[in-house]
C-alpha cells in the first residue's frame, strides 16, 4: 500500500514539475519573440474596452493576444467579431479552450503567427500590449495597412510617431492605454 503512495506522489509530482516547466518555457519563448504575457486584470479590461467604444459587427484584432482574455471579452460584451494573434503555441492553445469553455469560439480565432505577417486591411479595432521597440517596429504597417477609421488601442505603452492620431489616454491604469485613430 505505502509503495502505491510513493509511486503515485512521485507521479503526480513530476506533472507538476512537467507543467510548470512547460509553462516558463512558454513564458522565455513569448519574451525572446516580443512581448512577455503578461496579463490583464478584469478591472482594467473592462475600462479600457469601455473607452474604445466598440460596435457590433465590427472586426477586432488583437496582437500578442496571450490567453486571449479581452478579445473573448470583446466578442462576449460587444458582439465584435475577434482575431487573436499569438505566436506561443501554449498559449493559443489556452485560449482556443478558454475560448469553447466561455462559448465564444464560434466568434473568435486564435491565429499562431507572427504579427508582422497578419494583414490588417480589414481591422476594425486593433489592440496591443507589446513592448515599445516591437511596437516601434510595427508602426509603419500600422500606416500602410490600417484603413481610414481604424482604432488602434494600445496598452502599456505610447506608439511613437502616431502622436497626431491620438485622440484619447487612460493614464489611472497599472498600465497607461492610448487610443489612435488611423
Amino acid at each position: 500500500m505505502s509503495v502505491i503512495l510513493y509511486f503515485f506522489i512521485i507521479i503526480s509530482e513530476f506533472f507538476v514539475l512537467l507543467g510548470v516547466s512547460i509553462y516558463f518555457v512558454g513564458l522565455l519563448f513569448s519574451s525572446f519573440k516580443g512581448a512577455p504575457y503578461v496579463p490583464t486584470t478584469k478591472k482594467e479590461m473592462m475600462i479600457v474596452l469601455k473607452r474604445a467604444h466598440l460596435k457590433k459587427g465590427k472586426t477586432f484584432v488583437e496582437f500578442g493576444s496571450g490567453d486571449g482574455r479581452i478579445i473573448r471579452q470583446a466578442v462576449k460584451q460587444y458582439g465584435v467579431r475577434g482575431t487573436g494573434i499569438e505566436i506561443n503555441p501554449l498559449l493559443i492553445w489556452w485560449s482556443r479552450f478558454l475560448s469553447r469553455r466561455d462559448g465564444t469560439a464560434q466568434s473568435v480565432v486564435f491565429i499562431k503567427a507572427n504579427v508582422f505577417d497578419y494583414p490588417l486591411t480589414n481591422t476594425d479595432y486593433l489592440y496591443l500590449f507589446l513592448m515599445p521597440q516591437l511596437l516601434a517596429k510595427l508602426i509603419p504597417k500600422f500606416k500602410k495597412e490600417l484603413k481610414k477609421g481604424s482604432l488602434i488601442i494600445s496598452h502599456g505603452f505610447k506608439l511613437v510617431g502616431m502622436e497626431k492620431y491620438l485622440i484619447d489616454t487612460n493614464p489611472s491604469l497599472t498600465f497607461p492605454t492610448y487610443y489612435y485613430q488611423v
